[in-house]
């Protein structure tokens, strides 16, 4: 008898290749096996095996989308199964650009989408040093084909035909320096970068990480509204590290697998403008006084943490790309029409009286589908006074952008 070669394909943010990868603490796989010793056979050049591993709760996916993931993919799984002899055949057919891509936050992004089993092409672009990020990542034997681009001259091309554009480039926050003392460079950064998006790929969803997020989001907005090509509907601004840092501390306050903390964060994406809701904390979870002040401070102010721990190396970059790597990998899912992706993202939004706030939003092949308000009501008093504290500052840094564009109008 013919032996067959031990095959595994997980399925989730980060995607493990080889026999049995190795999953993340606290990952619950879930496995659908299929018959064919032929299943992935051609996927990319892969080893896999005769059963798919679905990493469907670690890392990147919180319990509501693991279960939503495992809902939607393995029926379709096990219906292509009984229909061909060759069970599932992933199909990578998503564009994904990342502008800053030779920076600290750029190359470890690039390598979790590399990662990703529905990435066609990942196009990387920086102003230098981003022909050997490419050249590196092209080794990997994942699906998607990198191509690198650098200088103005080849921005153009890096976008043509893209479906998500990820923004990390600017300076990176050193000690001392506020979100603010940024944003002189890195809005001109993303002004001239969201022109160029306009102009080649305008349908394209647009994840702005480029600091500060609560005043580039609404610049990228001005750009996009002088240039005809405004959808609020697809422009985020990437807040999801701050719900993967809530869930990690609330996790580790309370002692809960991680897995299953859920807690929204919303406002915006600098000091007291991220507001967590302790009290929305998924499972329940009780917090004295003490405890709810503690958190959300730690929460608010992680990133100075880490840029202090770092000592003039640089911010918070890992947990960063890790934490847009997982809105990536949410956008992917939502374009090929998974009905059940959720996740925070400052947006354009009516939920407050400001133009812009993060939410939690559910996530459609056109974009957001709708803004989440429920997360709004029955708030602690705590969350209430907190809420209507970071307005004042939240309006004046998105006044702040908008009013950088109109001031230095987009090229034609």
């Amino acid at each position: 008898m013919a032996t067959t070669s031990a095959r595994t394909f997980s399925i989730g943010s980060t995607v493990s290749f080889g026999s049995r990868g190795n999953p993340l603490p606290q990952s619950k796989p879930f496995v659908a096996r299929f018959t064919s010793p032929n299943s992935l056979a051609s996927f990319s050049g892969l080893k896999a095996a005769t059963y798919v591993n679905c990493e469907s709760e670690s890392s990147f996916f919180g319990k509501e989308s693991s279960a939503a993931l495992r809902g939607s993919f393995v029926p379709k799984a096990q219906k292509a199964n009984q229909k061909s002899q060759y069970g599932l055949q992933p199909v990578a057919s998503y564009k994904v650009t990342i502008l800053g891509a030779a920076g600290g936050i750029g190359q470890p992004l690039a390598l979790l989408i590399k990662m990703s089993p529905l990435v066609s092409a990942l196009n990387l672009y920086d102003i230098a040093n981003v022909k050997g990020v490419a050249a590196d990542l092209s080794h990997c034997n994942t699906p998607s084909q990198v191509q690198d681009f650098t200088g103005a001259s080849e921005l153009g091309n890096c976008l043509k035909g893209v479906n998500v554009v990820v923004i990390p480039a600017g300076v990176p926050r050193k000690p001392g320096m506020t979100r603010d003392d940024l944003f002189n460079i890195n809005a001109n950064i993303v002004k001239t970068l969201v022109e160029a998006v306009a102009d080649n790929c305008p349908d394209a969803f647009i994840h702005i990480i480029s600091n500060p997020v609560n005043s580039t989001v609404p610049i990228a907005a001005e750009v996009l509204k002088q240039k005809g090509v405004y959808d609020p509907k697809k422009l985020f601004g990437v807040t999801t590290l701050d719900v993967v840092r809530a869930n990690t501390f609330v996790a580790q306050k309370k002692n809960l697998k991680l897995i299953d903390v859920d807690v929204p964060v919303v406002g915006g994406h600098a000091g007291i403008t991220i507001l967590p809701l302790l009290s929305k904390t998924k499972p329940s979870v009780n917090f004295t006084n003490e405890e709810v002040e503690q958190l959300t401070v730690r929460i608010q102010n992680a990133g100075t943490e880490v840029v202090e721990a770092k000592a003039g190396a640089g911010s918070a970059t890992l947990s960063m790309a890790y934490a847009a790597a997982r809105f990536v990998e949410s956008s992917l899912r939502a374009l090929d029409g998974d009905g059940d992706v959720y996740e925070c993202s400052f947006v354009q939004s009516d939920l407050t009286d400001l133009p812009f706030f993060a939410s939690r939003i559910k996530l459609g092949r056109k974009g957001i589908e709708t803004l989440i308000p429920s997360d709004l009501s029955g708030l602690s008093e705590y969350e209430e006074k907190a809420l209507e504290a970071l307005k004042p500052e939240l309006k004046a840094s998105i006044e702040k952008g908008i009013a950088f564009v109109q001031k230095q109008p987009v090229t034609a």
